[in-house]
């Protein structure tokens, strides 16, 4: 029965391999305007690498806690979450922001000319992820707080990005997606929050009292909130919000 955590953090690693074969297999496509002109977009199949990433990060969530209801922890399983997590939340969704980038300047008159290194800060996130999760593997793991923002955290976070740019139309999201600016500013600061060395909030709550939960409870409400009024246009403004209350309830998180 010992097996059974390492084989789901085996599948959460196949999740982020299927997503990254999505995204390499389908690139861009040409579509045609009405005035009979084309331009590039990215196909929504490419969706699928989202939804794949999504249910990584379930089986993520499932493989640790049956590793403490199993009593099956060991150093082995530690070790192979760390190396799933870096290609499923660092790897697929610095894919993803290498297609959007790639979208964005494509849109260019000097498209042709535009030279691969400006596609490259798209992998700050698996960079970032990288040196997170080694970091993590060498923390004492009995502390009530993250150091930095966990990597799945940033992993949905991107991939919720095709998600809203195929179902939310023309909404002001969808034209961020479009700007090359955007998405090197994103990359950047989605990097530092999992480096920095700063208290994050532990989402487990040992009772249900406001007190030393009031931030958990604030983000639930909040994220509910935005998701209701933004849909999947929620993600960046809910993953801002774990941030900012993070850091306005320091003394509350440790």
């Amino acid at each position: 029965m010992k097996f059974i955590p390492n084989l789901f953090t085996l599948l959460n690693l196949l999740g982020g391999c299927l997503a990254i074969a999505f995204l390499l297999t389908d690139g861009m496509v040409l579509v045609p305007t009405d005035q009979g002109t084309l331009f590039f977009d990215l196909p929504a199949s490419i969706g699928m690498a989202s939804i794949f990433i999504g249910v990584a990060a379930v089986l993520d969530f499932f493989d640790g806690l049956l590793a403490r209801l199993l009593k099956a922890d060991s150093s082995m399983g530690v070790q192979l979450d760390s190396l799933a997590d870096v290609v499923t939340f660092g790897v697929a969704p610095g894919m993803i922001l290498f297609s959007f980038l790639r979208l964005s300047w494509s849109a260019e008159l000097t498209a042709l000319d535009t030279s691969v290194l400006y596609l490259v800060p798209a992998f700050l996130v698996p960079l970032a992820a990288a040196w997170r999760l080694a970091r993590f593997n060498i923390t004492p793991s009995n502390l009530p707080y993250f150091e930095g923002v966990p990597s799945p955290a940033v992993g949905l976070t991107v991939a919720s990005f095709p998600l809203a740019y195929w179902v939310e139309g023309d909404s002001g999201m969808v034209r961020l997606l479009q700007e090359s600016w955007f998405l090197y500013l994103i990359a950047l600061l989605l990097s530092v929050s999992m480096v920095i060395r700063l208290p994050m909030m532990n989402l487990k709550m040992h009772s249900f009292g406001w007190k030393e939960n009031q931030p958990r409870y604030l983000f639930l409400a909040i994220g509910v909130g935005l998701a209701m009024w933004l849909k999947w246009s929620a993600a960046l403004p809910v993953f801002a919000a774990y941030v900012l209350l993070s850091l306005l309830f320091q003394k509350q998180i440790r």
